[in-house]
């Protein structure tokens, strides 16, 4: 007989495992936007951080344009000079801004998965009794643990490289609309072939994300179990059994 399991969302209400059908991604976005409100400041600081990164990436590009296009055609010392000090402090700016960056959305990655972390484990513990006995416990420590840990890398981590991407992107097509248009038309032609299999492989990559994710619940219930009756599985022999079932699940 198939074992539904239930799960704890962040905003403390109890559900079913998510699935394939869960179709409510904005709604899990509006849930960790209220665990984002109370660091406001530290947001809008990475944003700053980002979005000056971004544009000091693009500044490289100009200023090496500048520096090829009129710098070498010139016998004037004064004006490479001139441009490698320019193209010197975008490098400064850039440095101090993935650095900001990727301190302030570290940190923010760490407290936001902290706060949900107790949120979800105080509402477990006012529970009703009969949820512990359809849910193993190893398996729910398991995705208090394990489910946030990924939460924390998208907050601390892919997000923020995304976004970045994301400016890059549309920095980079008005940059290249300004210098030749005729390229820009042939780029943009080509962005279908090259979005279209990451939207395929995406979808498929989250399926198995999921999945991926339910196994290493359940094999670490199964080890808590039986790791919690040692005793009784030395009692009866039965260490190879499970050795072979651990490695089976695993």
């Amino acid at each position: 007989m198939s074992r539904q399991t239930a799960t704890t969302r962040p905003d403390g209400n109890q559900g079913a495992r998510p699935g394939n059908g869960d179709k409510a991604p904005l709604g899990r976005l509006r849930v960790l936007g209220r665990f984002l409100i109370p660091y406001r400041a530290t947001v809008g600081g990475a944003l700053f951080a980002l979005i000056a990164a971004a544009a000091a990436t693009l500044g490289i590009g100009l200023a090496i344009r500048r520096i090829v296009d009129y710098g070498l055609s010139t016998a004037d010392s004064t004006f490479i000079d001139n441009y490698f000090l320019a193209l010197l402090a975008v490098a400064a700016v850039l440095a101090a801004a993935t650095f900001g960056r990727f301190y302030l959305v570290s940190w923010l990655g760490e407290r936001v998965v902290a706060d949900i972390r107790a949120t979800v484990y105080d509402n477990l513990l006012r529970l009703h009794v009969g949820f512990f006995d359809n849910n193993r416990p190893g398996e729910i420590a398991s995705r208090l643990v394990s489910d946030l840990t990924v939460i924390q890398t998208i907050i601390g981590s892919s997000a923020s490289v995304a976004l970045r991407n994301l400016l890059l992107l549309t920095g980079g097509i008005a940059l290249l609309i300004i210098t030749s248009p005729k390229l820009t038309g042939l780029v943009v032609l080509m962005v279908p072939v090259v979005v279209l299999p990451i939207v395929i492989f995406g979808r498929r990559v989250r399926k198995l994300s999921r999945h991926s994710q339910d196994r290493i619940a359940d094999v670490s219930s199964r080890a808590g179990e039986i790791l919690g009756a040692i005793r009784t599985v030395l009692a009866f022999g039965q260490q190879d059994r499970e050795s072979r079932a651990f490695r089976h699940d695993t």
